[in-house]
């Protein structure tokens, strides 16, 4: 009877956790290129009761007699699907529409990899920067921060769906800047390692990344929109509904048990 006491437990724990990633994705719907996450589960090991067993006959059966141990989540996979394109009143916003991520240099001096192109043209002592919201310099196809020299009037910085940049001098031509945003492509993006503000970090299950311009991962860059978080408030409410009633099925399963235990207990010779 205990076997069925922990095994229900380990149901709880891993909607629990079902239930924790749910919360996070709705946490996260209006966050800026957020993209959804699910669990997947895998069952534990399996208690062989009996290898053999035979009939009224003497015949032995095709099949033996186990008992499975529980379930446990598995992996929280990562749903990369485009998320909507909206519009943005920032002079220095783009989304990525198709595959990529724009590259940031962290604190730390490692390059982070988001989807959320909320960019800024910061003063630094050298000049102007691109960086992004936190102050973390956006870099270009070669790995290098994009800077401009500090006569540049940053209103006049334009952004081609390439991620070429451009120009426009005093006499209104268009001038091209020999600078490009580079977007990075990985074999395995869901295995990146999440940090926080939607940015993520090359680990060995996401593979070495490999920057493309923007027109060779048949991507565009387009300015003056945000890439929105991909999470659907309807499909992550009828999971939460999904978890919940799980989670009661489970806590069911050890009342049952405490009970028959209960009664087992009871009884009198």
């Amino acid at each position: 009877m205990m076997r069925s006491l922990w095994t229900a437990a380990t149901g709880m724990i891993a909607q629990q956790t079902n239930l924790d990633t749910v919360a996070n994705n709705l946490s996260n719907i209006n966050s800026t290129g957020y993209k959804t996450e699910a669990v997947n589960f895998k069952s534990l090991i399996y208690q062989t009761l009996q290898r053999k067993s035979y009939d009224s006959t003497g015949a032995p059966k095709p099949v033996g007699a186990q008992v499975g141990l529980g379930v446990r989540p598995a992996a929280i996979v990562t749903d990369f699907t485009q998320g909507p394109l909206l519009e943005s009143s920032g002079a220095f916003d783009y989304a990525i529409q198709g595959e990529g991520f724009f590259m940031i240099q962290l604190n730390d001096g490692t390059t982070g990899y988001t989807r959320n192109g909320n960019f800024y043209v910061s003063v630094t002592e050298n000049g102007l920067a691109m960086t992004d919201s936190n102050g973390n310099p956006v870099l270009d196809m070669a790995g290098n921060p994009i800077t401009f020299a500090a006569d540049v009037d940053a209103s006049k910085l334009s952004v081609d769906q390439f991620g070429n940049f451009t120009y426009r001098n005093r006499e209104g031509n268009v001038q091209p800047l020999n600078i490009q945003m580079g977007l990075a492509f990985f074999p395995n993006p869901s295995g990146l390692e999440r940090v926080s503000d939607t940015m993520m970090k090359e680990s060995p299950a996401s593979g070495a990344v490999t920057v493309y311009a923007a027109n060779e991962l048949n991507s565009k860059i387009v300015s003056g929109r945000l890439e929105g978080s991909n999470v659907q408030a309807a499909d992550e409410m009828v999971n939460m509904i999904v978890a919940q009633r799980a989670y009661e099925m489970n806590s069911k399963a050890i009342t049952a048990s405490d009970e028959m235990l209960q009664q087992a207990n009871n009884l009198r010779s």
